[in-house]
């Protein structure tokens, strides 16, 4: 790892390397919005599989996962190379991670029982593939610069690029798949559409790597025990706090983003709707509402730093998702042709959102600063494994609620629904979700490291670093 002289008003870090950074999110996010938007109506409507089955599938498969998530930050933490800790994972599984998304959603002709095991197998080995890659990419912003302004804007250029590459996602999947399904089967559409995708984060992995660089230091350089690195992790009540509430803020979005394209398909039955033509692609109404909803995360990222540097992180949080608790709750009253008004409530629920997400990943790094101070061992990677972790149980666990929510309403793929199916979907992008931002809330209010706090943390560290 690189050692350098660490200045503690001096920003270390160039917008070259800022915008390297965001690469990362922007390709870990580009996947993700597939698996949180598509994924779901994939398996139930193209694969075959029952939303209840689905829904226990994605519950199963987060209880290794979560176990793993620890065990690749504890792996990086201890991995030394001419390239630092972190970055070599971008470099070596970059095309393993790609490769494994598009088997992720191929339709294998097997009995129904044989494409079950295959959509757990290969879904599980995707979130593996998340993690080890993701875990150490979270972890370099704690490695990167000790500034915590730096961090700021770092998170805010995660976050920017990340909502820009679920933009790009969104807005051209579904239309895609239309394009390759011609003269061939749906299946192979979507196999398709996701290659596409798949290579473009490739690019982007290896972009990242070869754009950022790890700084940071820790105090103590002997390696302690995966024990005592569990130990401090328990004992850091901050992290805690930052579990909860990411799990929580991931409830409320995979809950909404999972039941986005149901909503669309039966309950505004968008196929009454024109559809929208743009050089050849033609977009759809659902397509279009979870690409303007990025747009509006972008909106909030960009207002979460300067917000947040006048009124603290704590406050941004705590305003910004009891807004979003109150806007969700009302968009249970609109009609389908209330087109739009939905759109209107989509994007202030969605610049709510988007702000909280760059001050949970700045609250990370504080909690490691804050855990090297207090135990002198600085375990930055299973610190931000939680960041995955959380991030990964929240959506599987909206994404579980959701498929079995389907199953009681009495859900019947490419039917019409029944009215108490049409109930429960809407409750789906309002009440439901609003249980996640009320228990977010509860949890944040909790955080301990103020902003004055953190000044003291950092001042200390700088000191022992000299």
């Amino acid at each position: 790892m690189i050692a350098t002289d660490i200045t503690k008003t001096t920003s270390l870090v160039g917008l070259r390397e800022k915008i390297g950074y965001g690469f990362g999110d922007m390709a870990s996010s580009m996947f993700w919005k597939l698996f949180g938007s598509y994924l779901m109506i994939f398996y139930t409507d193209v694969f075959g599989m029952s939303a209840a089955v689905v829904g226990t599938m994605f519950l199963i498969t987060r209880i290794w996962d979560s176990i793993f998530d620890p065990i690749v930050g504890i792996v990086a933490d201890r991995t030394e190379s001419r390239w630092g800790k972190f970055r070599p994972y971008l470099l070596y599984l970059a095309v393993p991670f790609a490769l494994i998304g598009i088997l992720t959603f191929v339709t294998p002709n097997f009995s129904m029982t044989g494409k079950i095991v295959y959509a757990y197998i290969t879904y599980s080995l995707m979130m593996m593939a998340y993690s080890a890659i993701n875990v150490p990419y979270a972890s370099l912003l704690g490695v990167i610069s000790p500034n915590p302004k730096d961090r700021n804007v770092l998170s805010t250029y995660r976050m920017l690029f990340a909502y820009l590459g679920s933009f790009i996602a969104l807005l051209l999947f579904m239309p895609m798949v239309n394009m390759f399904s011609i003269g061939r089967t749906e299946q192979m559409g979507w196999t398709l559409s996701v290659s596409v995708i798949a290579v473009i984060c490739a690019m982007l992995f290896y972009g990242c790597f070869a754009l950022t660089r790890e700084r940071v230091v820790a105090i103590n350089k002997e390696k302690t025990s995966f024990k005592d690195d569990i130990k401090d992790l328990i004992e850091n009540k901050p992290w805690w706090i930052l579990l909860g509430s990411g799990i929580a803020a991931l409830i409320f979005n995979s809950i909404r983003d999972g039941a986005t394209v149901y909503y669309f398909k039966y309950y505004i039955v968008e196929e009454n709707y024109s559809t929208i033509s743009f050089m050849g692609l033609p977009f759809v109404l659902s397509g279009l509402y979870l690409a303007v909803g990025q747009m509006a995360n972008i909106i909030g990222v960009i207002l979460a730093a300067p917000i947040s540097n006048t009124i603290g992180k704590k406050k941004t949080y705590i305003i910004s998702m009891s807004l979003a608790t109150v806007l969700s709750v009302v968009f249970y009253s609109f009609d389908r042709e209330n087109i739009g008004m939905i759109f209107l409530f989509q994007i202030l629920i969605s610049i709510c959102a988007g702000s909280i997400f760059p001050l949970l990943w700045s609250m990370y790094a504080d909690c490691a600063d804050y855990s090297e101070l207090k135990t002198g061992n600085r375990a930055t990677g299973l610190i931000f494994s939680s960041s995955s972790m959380s991030q990964k149980f929240g959506w599987a666990l909206g994404s579980a609620i959701t498929g079995w929510l389907l199953g009681y309403y009495g859900f019947r793929a490419n039917e019409i629904q029944s009215p108490e199916t049409i109930h429960g979907i809407k409750m789906f992008l309002s009440w439901f979700p609003a249980i996640g931002t009320v228990l977010s809330v509860i949890f944040i209010s909790m955080y301990p490291l103020s902003e004055k706090k953190m000044e003291d943390v950092v001042k200390k560290l700088d000191a022992k670093r000299d």
